[in-house]
């Protein structure tokens, strides 16, 4: 029923996209949700933008009496309001209006953002299809806020910042990411500037005991929280934190908490709240997609009977991946990824300096494993392009670092007028910085790299059929065979570089790398020969090694990898030096784009092969079906890598 009622709401939302994209505004001055957008109009008969009108979508039953709601003598039914400064007629506190267009310096609401915040300040439960990128953290903010006023008046007044308490919690944000959280919780701040409203944030790989004695010492209004935190401090009676007056609850980013395998600890969470018949709650969640899973989950969160669906994303819009140019590199191998992100960093750091129109060089680098980041974020720092006098900053996000550093670097990346950074997936999504998303963020322009070997691009058509990427094959760096004929002396330089970076790299860093990258899955089209091969001819060609690392006889065993040609079993030991003391610092020295490993999916068909360093296995035409991604290029995906 829950289903089919958002499935119909979403169908009746396009449906009023189409029509009211040409809707003339005649003899309607009588609905006052019209006549609000009417003062933008020229004339009578002017069409109406869809975006000056909020979709307000509801239950089943609502849905079907839209007539009545245009009754509701509430402010925020009779005024649909798209400039900040016009929330006064919704009703919202005038310090939060002064933190936004005075501090903030915002002034017109984006489409989600009007979308979200009129049907939101009406108290009802809200599901919310959006991008990110689009504003709806504030879109989210804007409502809880004043909720909490219209509550407790006290709040407004920043005097009540010295009766908060961390045991009376009245609005709790879940974000499915460390670095998302943190960068709520800093738009939370700037919001509660001139009120009285404590902000605390919660998440893991911080210190729980002094993130609690804060808490304690400061009090806590509102808390935004990553759900394996919040559920660890929740059950948790000597931390004292409680929400018995609970106000409203929000969900960001749903569909990635239950991608990462948060629904357990989500509804375990649920479940300390308050009941919603004892303590009335507004719930808001927001979610980029609204697979079944997400259904599910909204349906044990919302009042089913008293809901708005809010669809955000227009079916006719434009997809940032059919929107941003998109640039598919092969390579004859992975020795050959970090010249060539040499190379296309070089090129963009050029064109931003010659054109005057063009924005500073900025770039993010994905690999799919935290070693190969750690490794490329050292390789890089000891190359021309990282160097301090003639390089770019270069900055490394990682799950082994601190969420003191993780937090640190994000900040100084974001600031920085340009610069590099090297990361895991940790970024991808949600974080306000340009995998492609972060590329086409907000509208805002940019391109993405896929670099992939000869031998990953049948895997890749196959896991990403039709889209629009577009082979580029003005690389230099990825057709030169490591030892092999002359090269130009640009890509000679590339090349050399990075084999002298590799040199003042420990060795336990590449084994590591090389490990890491055998612990992930292959493809259909990529099996576990054809990864050890190239990372062997990495090893050899790239590396200059004479052997290939070691894995242990139970690594090869329970990986399955122990009769596959070229796996060298037993044990190696390296000086213990790789530990990266750089890494997540903001050493100017270092860059690259992302990189990541190479093969997907698993396949235990290892069938004997060429020796290493052939190239005779590669299809004759790997570019008969386009594939996509951003400047980037996954491991057991290839590598990416977004300007």
């Amino acid at each position: 029923m829950f289903k089919s009622s958002l499935q119909r709401q979403a169908r009746l939302g396009n449906l009023a996209r189409r029509q009211l994209s040409t809707l003339v505004s005649q003899q309607i001055r009588s609905r006052p949700v019209v006549a609000s957008c009417q003062r933008l109009a020229q004339s009578e008969r002017q069409v109406v933008p869809l975006r000056q009108i909020a979709l307000r979508l509801y239950s089943q039953q609502s849905a079907t009496a839209y007539s009545s709601t245009q009754t509701d003598d509430s402010p925020a039914s009779i005024y649909n309001v798209t400039r900040f400064e016009d929330l006064t007629k919704l009703g919202v506190d005038e310090r939060i209006i002064r933190a936004i267009t005075v501090d903030m310096k915002y002034d017109t609401m984006t489409e989600v953002q009007s979308l979200t915040i009129n049907p939101a300040l009406k108290g009802v439960d809200l599901v919310a299809q959006a991008k990110t990128g689009t504003g709806k953290t504030l879109g989210f903010l804007v409502p809880v806020f004043q909720r909490l006023i219209a509550a407790d008046p006290s709040l407004a007044s920043p005097q009540h910042r010295m009766r908060a308490s961390s045991g009376d919690i009245r609005a709790i944000i879940l974000s499915p990411t460390r670095e998302l959280a943190e960068q709520i919780g800093v738009e939370a701040r700037k919001l509660a500037r001139h009120t009285g409203i404590v902000v605390q944030t919660a998440v893991g790989g911080t210190r729980k005991r002094e993130a609690m004695q804060k808490m304690r010492r400061e009090g806590c209004d509102v808390l935004v929280a990553t759900p394996g935190r919040l559920h660890d401090i929740m059950t948790d009676p000597s931390t004292g934190v409680a929400a018995p007056k609970i106000q409203s609850f929000v969900l960001d980013e749903a569909d990635r908490m239950l991608d990462v395998g948060f629904a357990d600890a989500i509804r375990d969470i649920i479940d300390l709240l308050p009941p919603i018949n004892e303590v009335d709650r507004q719930t808001l969640l927001y979610s980029a997609t609204i697979p079944r899973d997400v259904v599910h989950l909204a349906k044990s969160m919302v009042k089913t009977d008293n809901f708005d669906f809010v669809q955000t994303i227009n079916p006719d819009e434009t997809p940032t991946h059919a929107r941003v140019p998109q640039h598919l590199v092969a390579t004859k191998g992975f020795e050959n990824w970090f010249p060539v992100l040499m190379e296309l960093s070089e090129q963009a750091i050029q064109r931003s300096k010659q054109d005057p129109d063009a924005p500073p060089f900025k770039a993010i680098v994905f690999f799919s494993n935290t070693a190969t980041v750690q490794f490329a974020n050292r390789v890089f720092k000891s190359t021309s392009l990282g160097s301090r006098m003639n390089g770019v900053p270069i900055f490394d996000i990682h799950s082994k670092l601190s969420q003191d550093a993780r937090t640190r670097n994000a900040e100084a990346f974001r600031r920085a007028r340009t610069g590099i950074l090297i990361s895991s997936d940790v970024t991808a999504r949600g974080m306000d910085f340009p995998q492609l998303g972060r590329t086409g963020r907000a509208g805002k322009s940019g391109e993405g790299w896929l670099i992939l070997t000869e031998d990953e691009i049948r895997e890749a058509r196959y896991r990403l059929p039709g889209l629009p990427i577009k082979p580029n094959n003005t690389v230099k760096s990825a057709t030169h065979v490591a030892g092999q004929g002359t090269p130009s002396p640009e890509v000679a330089r590339y090349f050399a570089e990075i084999s002298q970076a590799y040199e003042r790299a420990p060795r336990d860093l590449f084994a590591t790398v090389y490990s890491a990258m055998l612990g992930q899955k292959f493809g259909r089209n990529l099996n576990a020969e054809d990864v050890v091969r190239l990372l062997n001819e990495w090893c050899f060609n790239g590396l200059g090694w004479e052997q290939q690392p070691a894995l242990s006889p139970n690594q090869a065993r329970n990986r399955g990898l122990d009769r596959v040609p070229g796996i060298r079993i037993g044990f190696d030991t390296y000086e213990r030096e790789s530990d990266d003391r750089r890494g997540g610092g903001f050493d100017r020295r270092g860059g690259g784009f992302d990189r990541r490993g190479g093969g997907f999916g698993r396949n235990d068909n290892f069938n004997p092969g060429p020796k290493y360093g052939s190239r005779d296995r590669r299809g004759n035409d790997p570019f008969s079906r386009r594939i996509t991604s951003d400047f980037e290029s996954r491991g057991r995906q290839p590598a990416r890598a977004s300007f």
